[in-house]
């Protein structure tokens, strides 16, 4: 299932152009991240999708939550149809601009950034830099992620998490530094004075990274 996504377009595109994918966090929409277009470089391609699922307060999710159950925080069979959604979704927009030796970017949010952690750790190849705010990698997700440094060795993560964060608790969000040490792989892990969200100085330290 392809999904609906906005989208921001320089002024000239060539197979070189790099592309930002951003998927967006539980109960949001795709205009959430795409406030962020406005410092992220010109001549990017930046697609901002939105999540197939409704929630109640018309908002999208990329999988159903059961907040009462932690065990069932992952409805891991939409999850893995969402990650598929979102795989042919950035298959499909590379191919239709006609990509072939361009960068491809990741930016995800809450729920979005757990798909991320997914895509980038099983898919290394495809990516570039992959930005995880306020998420934490899910082990029901990451049971085939690949594992052979050389194939992860062109990632870069840049991952953040809010020290006061009551929705994901900022021990779910180490976890991320302690896989990614353990897998070889170049990343940033930071905490900021912050509840569930991206506060001046996270977003100040993302652009950054996304500027190298």
């Amino acid at each position: 299932m392809n999904l609906d996504y906005i989208v921001r377009e320089p002024e000239n595109i060539t197979p070189q152009t790099t592309i930002l994918f951003m998927l967006h966090g539980y109960g949001s929409n795709e205009q959430d991240l795409f406030s962020f277009r406005d410092t992220l470089p010109d001549d990017w391609i930046i697609v901002s999708f939105r999540a197939p699922r409704e929630t109640q307060f018309e908002g999208f999710s990329w999988y159903d939550i059961d907040f009462s159950n932690p065990d069932r925080f992952v409805d891991v069979e939409q999850a893995t149809e969402s990650l598929n959604s979102v795989l042919q979704s950035i298959l499909s927009i590379i191919n239709h601009y006609g990509i072939t030796e361009g960068k491809t970017h990741l930016c995800g949010f809450s729920q979005g950034g757990i798909l991320c952690y997914a895509l980038a750790l099983k898919y290394p190849e495809m990516f570039n830099l992959v930005a995880c705010l306020s998420s934490y990698p899910e082990e029901k997700l990451l049971q085939d992620i690949v594992k052979d440094k050389k194939k992860l060795e062109k990632l870069r993560f840049f991952v953040s998490h809010g020290t006061d964060d009551a929705v994901i608790p900022l021990d779910w969000g180490r976890k991320a530094a302690d896989l990614l040490y353990d897998l070889g792989c170049y990343f940033t892990f930071r905490e900021y004075m912050s509840g569930h969200g991206v506060n001046q100085k996270n977003y100040m330290d993302l652009m950054d990274f996304f500027s190298k």
